[in-house]
């Protein structure tokens, strides 16, 4: 047999790699942007002093005066470019990046295996492949940005002050350090609270969800204000939740934004510069550059702290990427093998989703070509495991399952997909054209094949009475009811045309005329095919050729319906509870 390979491990590169390589770039022109801004207010200041003479009558140094002038306007030409850069680097980075991510995303999808699908919704896949990308917008086209300008702003305008009068420095510097403090108790009272918000949040979804999916149930069986009722109360719930949050942290953010405010900040230095020239301790020239700057320090902070959720929100979305990345993938094998017929076999098959809880137990059977296999037994019993494990939706933890003869993980994805189709209980429609959702898995069919498939489904006139035929859309020109869009499952299953069929109650949603006339279908297509077929309603496995009794997760009984019957056991009592309740439902 050939061995598969070994992709259960984590990918060897980071989410990040499609800009990596830009990020020094964007970061070194947002430094050079951020210097260069806060050279025109330092000339500004230096300007004044070169000025200052010539008030006096003194000759001023004109030469000085000059260059000056020129290295304001050359560092605002330069502030400008850097910045807008930076800007353009970043945002083609980030386009860059959500193509390279988004398509990393549909090919892990696409390799991992049918069974990851099973067991999560389809908002998950949607939260990784839209709300977890776009949330790393933010990141790259204008976090570094705002981080680097945040730091380096204050930094240099606070070394200039310094270098001016320590004693006005520290008067502009007070503000920044009273808001700083601030803002980190905010933080301080609000970290404990993001796990309780991400989980009130999610408890609010689900209700909002539960409610609007399930709306006209509950309408018709009177029940709609209970379930209101509970959506009611995880509104509640949140908004109490979200007040009593905002009502501990609003204090520390008003302050923080009370003792930044220009007013204060302007209040401040000029209270101080009026101090330290009165004393002597500073020359009123020397006065201009604090209130020029001062001013000037605290918005890049300002607006670090208010990117806090924004970065915050980038981080949980780049640790759900890579731990879906992390996902592992299915196997595929060095050397793939196919199948000589499409007889199905389960060898000493066991399997279990998780150690703590066996589901197969040393499964061993045959499903000949030509034959229909039948699998009945309590719920829990392991049926539909079973019949999944054949299209690798899981692989076994132990033991073989094969497919004319050859191991189906030996089997590539492509060429196992083309040798089983399968119908489910949960039906999957794409919001494209009927005729698209039926050949999905034949892209080439020609019309007159997707007619008779959909005419052996008994789905044809029900086409044909929407809108626009075979070109209606679903869920926009076309709604299917649950029994519908499962006969449109099983033309897509018939117009396949695998050789091995597995179904799975495939017509649990069928009224008695429709069931009939496809279970007519289904036993017409599988000659020279194998059927795996699970069954709930056991009236529908009454002419099979085998039927295989799953109870506590082995085999307890195998056999045709009359064998088993007559045999007594788990079967005969299902039979004979089944037969009594279909009496009881038929009494008028």
């Amino acid at each position: 047999m050939a061995t598969p390979k070994d992709t259960n491990k984590p990918p060897a590169v980071g989410v990040f790699r499609a800009v990596g390589g830009r990020m020094a770039g964007i970061v070194l022109l947002a430094l050079i942007g951020a210097v260069t801004s806060v050279v025109p207010l330092v000339a500004i200041a230096e300007l004044a002093k070169a000025l200052a003479p010539g008030m006096s009558g003194e000759p001023v140094n004109e030469v000085r005066v000059w260059w000056i002038v020129a290295a304001a306007a050359g560092a605002l030409v330069v502030s400008y470019a850097a910045a807008g850069t930076s800007l353009v680097i970043s945002h083609l980075a980030d386009n860059d990046f959500q193509l390279d991510l988004r398509r990393r995303i549909v090919d892990q999808l696409r390799a991992l295996p049918l069974g990851w699908f099973d067991q999560r919704s389809s908002g998950l896949v949607k939260k990784v492949a839209e709300d977890d990308v776009s949330a790393l917008h933010q990141l790259i086209a204008h976090a570094i940005q705002d981080a680097v300008t945040s730091v380096t702003v204050p930094v240099i305008s606070l070394a200039y002050l310094f270098a001016v009068d320590w004693r006005l420095a520290l008067a502009a510097l007070a503000p920044l350090v009273a808001s700083i403090i601030c803002f980190w108790l905010m933080m301080l009272r609000s970290f404990p609270r993001y796990q309780e918000y991400d989980a009130s949040l999610v408890r609010l979804n689900a209700a909002t969800i539960e409610y609007v999916h399930g709306i006209a149930v509950v309408k018709a069986f009177g029940q709609a204000g209970r379930s209101h009722g509970r959506y009611r109360r995880e509104v509640a719930d949140f908004v109490r939740f979200y007040d009593d949050w905002n009502r501990d942290t609003s204090r520390y953010a008003s302050a923080g934004e009370l003792v930044t405010s220009p007013v204060v900040v302007l209040a401040v230095i000029s209270g101080a510069a009026v101090w330290s020239i009165s004393a002597g301790w500073t020359a009123p020239m020397d006065a201009l550059p604090a209130l020029l700057l001062g001013v000037n320090l605290t918005g890049p902070i300002h607006k670090l702290a208010w990117s806090a959720q924004f970065l915050r929100e980038a981080s949980k979305s780049t640790k759900s990427l890579a731990e879906f990345f992390a996902q592992p993938v299915l196997s595929q094998p060095d050397n793939p093998e196919n199948p000589t017929s499409p007889a199905v076999a389960f060898e000493n098959v066991s399997f279990s989703y998780n150690p703590d809880h066996q589901v197969l137990k040393d499964i061993t059977a045959q499903c000949p070509p030509g034959a229909v296999t039948a699998l009945v037994g309590p719920s829990g019993a392991g049926k539909t495991s079973l019949a999944r494990l054949v299209p690798r939706f899981y692989d076994a933890t132990s033991g073989r399952v094969a497919v004319g003869g050859a191991d189906v993980r030996a089997i590539a994805a492509e060429r196992l997909y083309s040798q089983v189709g399968f119908v489910f209980q949960d039906t999957y429609l794409l919001a494209t054209t009927i005729r698209d959702n039926i050949r999905l898995t034949r892209p080439g069919a020609s019309q007159e094949q997707v007619e008779r498939a959909a005419r052996a489904a008994q789905i044809h006139d029900r086409i044909m009475q929407s809108p626009h035929g075979y070109d209606s859309v679903a869920f926009q020109d076309v709604w299917l009811s649950g029994g519908e869009a499962q006969r449109l499952m099983i033309a897509r299953a018939l117009l396949t045309d695998a050789p091995i069929l597995v179904l799975d109650e495939a017509t649990s949603f069928l009224d008695p005329d429709s069931e009939a006339a496809i279970q007519a279908a289904l036993s017409a297509l599988a000659a020279g095919r194998t059927l795996l077929v699970i069954a709930h309603r056991l009236h529908t496995v009454v002419g099979a050729d085998q039927i295989l009794v799953l109870d506590a997760a082995r085999v307890a009984q195998r056999g045709r319906h009359d064998q088993l019957v007559s045999a007594g056991g788990l079967y005969q009592r299902m039979w004979e509870k089944y037969q009594a309740a279909d009496q009881a439902e038929a009494r008028p």
